[in-house]
């Protein structure tokens, strides 16, 4: 532009103000020229000696005005209410209805389909729409008067819940929106403004959500950038420099967290915030309307009273955060909200919030008029109050506020309902060195009672107490573990499944079984990446150990107990006398072995065993054993009466093995696994509850059923029949032997040498009949 008079300007699309600014000056010509005309032309040019001005206009939209052609001067809010971006919504707000309320919808529905059939058949149905309603009301009250802590975060989430403009339009007389934060940006999440009520001046300042989806994006969903706590931190500086009251409406999911704004300082301006409101010399109250979230709450939150209305929450956290940090799944979100404790009345209860405003039955949202009335009437209230305190005091009361917020108790007893939320249980050895040292000692002195007999055996006790110790520490491993490897929500899903399908009479179903075990072979096959893993597999094996060495002392003690129990019943006069008698008469007779007694005989030496054996199945049932028929082991008559061949040999060993695999086989079938898992799980439950007879008898038919089909199944595979064949080549190969034999038979007159009698070798310890 080094000769303005053989140059142009040429001025667009965001210039277009300041040609329209020079065009209007005094100077150029074109005074007084509207922009409507100026704005349906595309070059309109004004001529000056020594220079030329040539604007060129966008063509587009036209831009609709706020002021209207006859603006009205008594306008609620004052004529400049007009200039006001925030209007009436042309379309109403389409009706939400949230998952609980869904039984009032159906109610409602019912009323409007009586109403419309009154009105197309013109018949009376006046009782019946009262009692609808009356019912309506009634399932009104009863739900909203039982919210849960997530019900109350939806109903704050409300897509038609006013906003903070509604509010301020309620129940000021006039307000006057200020804009910017004199740093470059106005952030509409944020407004702020003076107003009026009932002639009193107040600072107004809110977060601002949007009424529908055009709103909420311009709105930013009403998350504040750094521009918005500027701009509000300039109102309040302002507001303390001319003396007004500053009233804040919180309703805010959280300041907005994106990269710009981490760069423009939101956790700087958020924290200047925070230290200027606790400086300022006026009464500051500020009203939770919606969902208070976090720092971006906190903002143009600290003031002298905090009132909540009715179902607004204010948390550090939202619940779904909270259960996605804690839980792993926004799905707990209802228990982290109940956890938290982020509603009104809880909130009260622990001195964070100073009172409560009441909402219309339905939310406020079901009549958004009467909630700002009673906004309005808090506010009066709570400005009055701090209408008698000077500056120094009101910044004391302040302090005070959030100085008695969280209080220290010592010394005395937890409430017991307070202490669900706490560690159910501590660790029984926190330090494993100590657990294991306790074993290493226990270990020794198990290894010194076997060496020498001076030193006595553990205790049952005690090592009752070391395997409980090891149990709980490795079911804490294995929860550990399953974390680790992230499979405890599917095992603590299956176990609740497992548990619920054990409750019922009828067996497992086939298809829970097969998903155990496939859960069951995938944490065995996923357990050994587990951190924990060796920690886990030296505790199993001392579990191990320790099973073994109580095993096998109770094995022990229970064998010193029957011999001292048996010895006492064979010592007994009766008795000893009936054997001694029998030994002198076998004695007497000459002969050389049992077949060669006489019958009579005979049948006193079979009748004296029988009463030695009813002696011992009473030693056994005074001890709470049960004493089965005693067989004889046709292995052992065979080994005794005649070397068996190396090939009958094989064969028995051949046919035991092929039982025992089948019998495994049979075992893992769904249907016999589904029955050994409820038979678990009844003797379980008789253990806890003992003296049940119905479920003593269902145990025992369980016991009989496996049984049988095990039976069943063995018989349709053959090996029955093979035993059969086997049992007479071993009958013909005794029979063989006897006929070799010279029929002597060499006995111990001993008491504690076996029997050799044609019932077969016992399988306890009889005295022999010589």
């Amino acid at each position: 532009m080094a000769s303005m008079s053989h140059s142009s300007l040429a001025l667009g699309g965001a210039s277009s103000a300041c040609a329209s600014d020079y065009l209007r000056s005094s100077t150029n010509g074109v005074n007084g020229v509207p922009l409507k005309t100026l704005g349906r032309a595309v070059f309109t040019t004004t001529r000056r000696k020594g220079l030329a001005v040539t604007a060129r206009l966008k063509k587009g939209k036209k831009f609709e005005h706020p002021w209207p052609a006859n603006p009205d001067p008594n306008v609620k809010g004052g004529v400049l209410s007009y200039l006001s971006e925030f209007k009436p919504l042309g379309d109403s707000q389409k009706p939400v209805t949230l998952d609980f309320e869904k039984p009032l919808v159906e109610l409602e529905k019912k009323i409007v389909d009586v109403r419309k059939m009154a009105n197309e058949t013109g018949l009376d149905f006046t009782e019946q729409i009262i009692t609808l309603e009356n019912k309506y009301r009634q399932a009104l009250k009863d739900l909203y008067t039982h919210l849960t802590p997530i019900q109350r975060v939806n109903i704050a989430r409300h897509p038609n819940r006013p906003t903070f403009l509604d509010h301020i339009h309620n129940i000021t007389d006039k307000f006057m929106e200020l804009h910017g934060d004199r740093a470059g940006y106005d952030d509409p999440a944020i407004v702020t403004g003076i107003g009026t009520i009932d002639g009193k001046r107040y600072m107004f300042i809110g977060h601002q959500k949007g009424r529908n989806t055009k709103e909420n994006i311009m709105r930013n969903f009403g998350m504040p950038t750094p521009h918005g706590y500027r701009k509000a931190l300039r109102m309040m500086y302002y507001a303390d420099h001319h003396g007004f009251p500053i009233v804040t409406f919180i309703d805010t999911p959280g300041a907005y967290a994106d990269l710009k704004s981490e760069e423009l300082g939101q956790g700087e301006a958020i924290a200047n915030n925070l230290r200027t409101m606790f400086g300022l010399k006026v009464p500051i109250l500020s009203i939770v309307i919606g969902e208070g979230g976090s720092g971006g709450a906190l903002a143009i939150g600290c003031a002298n009273k905090m009132l909540m209305l009715e179902n607004a929450v204010f948390y550090v956290a939202s619940p779904e955060a909270c259960a996605a940090i804690l839980w792993k799944t926004s799905k707990a979100a209802p228990e982290a909200a109940e956890k938290l404790r982020i509603t009104s009345k809880e909130l009260v209860k622990l001195n964070v919030a100073d009172g409560i405003i009441p909402e219309p039955l339905g939310g406020a949202h079901a009549d958004p008029s009467w909630t700002s009335q009673q906004i309005k009437i808090a506010i009066n209230e709570n400005m009055n109050e701090f209408g008698k305190m000077s500056g120094d005091e009101l910044l004391k009361h302040r302090m005070a506020k959030y100085r008695k917020i969280g209080v220290f108790i010592e010394g005395e007893p937890i409430e017991p309902s307070r202490k669900i939320n706490m560690k159910k249980r501590e660790a029984v050895f926190s330090d494993s060195r100590k657990l294991q040292g306790e074993v290493d000692k226990l270990k020794e002195q198990i290894l010194k009672a076997k060496e020498t007999s001076s030193e006595e055996e553990p205790s049952s006790e005690i090592l009752n107490e070391m395997i409980e110790k090891l149990k709980s520490e490795i079911d804490d491993e294995y929860t550990e573990a399953a974390r680790a490897v992230g499979l405890e929500e599917r095992l603590t899903a299956m176990r609740e499944e497992f548990s619920k399908a054990s409750s019922e009479e009828h067996l497992m179903h086939p298809v829970l079984i097969e998903k155990i075990e496939k859960l069951k072979e995938e944490f065995n096959t996923r357990l050994t990446d587990a951190p924990n893993y060796e920690s886990l597999k030296s505790k199993l094996n001392m579990l191990r150990d320790f099973s073994r060495a109580k095993a096998a002392s109770e094995a022990t003690s229970l064998k010193k107990e029957i011999n001292k129990r048996f010895q006492e019943a064979v010592d007994r006069p009766e008795i000893r006398e009936k054997v001694e008698a029998i030994k002198a008469e076998v004695a007497s007779s000459g002969a050389s072995s049992f077949e060669e007694l006489p019958d009579e005989l005979k049948e006193k030496v079979l009748k004296t065993k029988a009463e030695v054996e009813a002696e011992m199945a009473g030693v056994f049932k005074s001890m709470g054993l049960e004493l089965e028929a005693m067989k004889p082991n046709l292995r052992d008559v065979a080994e005794q009466t005649y070397a068996p061949s190396e090939n009958l040999q094989e064969k028995f060993e051949k046919l035991n093995q092929e039982i025992t695999e089948k019998i495994a086989e049979v075992v893992r079938t769904p249907e016999i696994k589904s029955m050994i898992e409820l038979l678990k799980v009844e003797t379980a439950k008789v253990s806890q509850t003992p003296g049940v007879t119905e479920a003593s008898q269902k145990i025992e038919a369980l016991e009989q059923q496996i049984k049988q089909k095990i039976a069943e199944t063995l018989s349709m595979s053959g090996l029955q029949q093979k035993q059969e064949e086997l049992e007479k080549e071993l009958a013909a190969a005794r029979e063989l032997a006897a006929e070799e034999s010279d029929g002597s038979v060499k006995e111990d007159d001993d008491d504690d040498d076996e029997d050799s009698s044609e019932s077969g070798k016992s399988e306890m310890v009889n005295p022999s009949f010589a």
